[in-house]
């Protein structure tokens, strides 16, 4: 069995955006065999919780 290496930069629980701009996400897992490998959730403006999935290079940390 061939393990792949889980290389994220990012945590569980950090507040992370994309890098173009958008709602602040909290980050809540990851899937490292996927393009598509941190899994985040945020609220909208009318309160509904959405949980979506991107790929780490397209994340920068909410601070910055």
């Amino acid at each position: 069995m061939n393990k792949q290496i889980m290389d994220i930069a990012f945590k569980k629980g950090q507040e992370v955006r994309q890098e173009f701009g958008g709602p602040v996400m909290k980050v809540i897992g990851f899937e490292p065999e996927l393009i598509e490998n941190v899994i985040t959730q945020w609220e909208d403006d009318n309160g509904t919780v959405i949980t979506a999935k991107f790929m780490d290079s397209l994340l920068i940390p909410a601070d910055h």
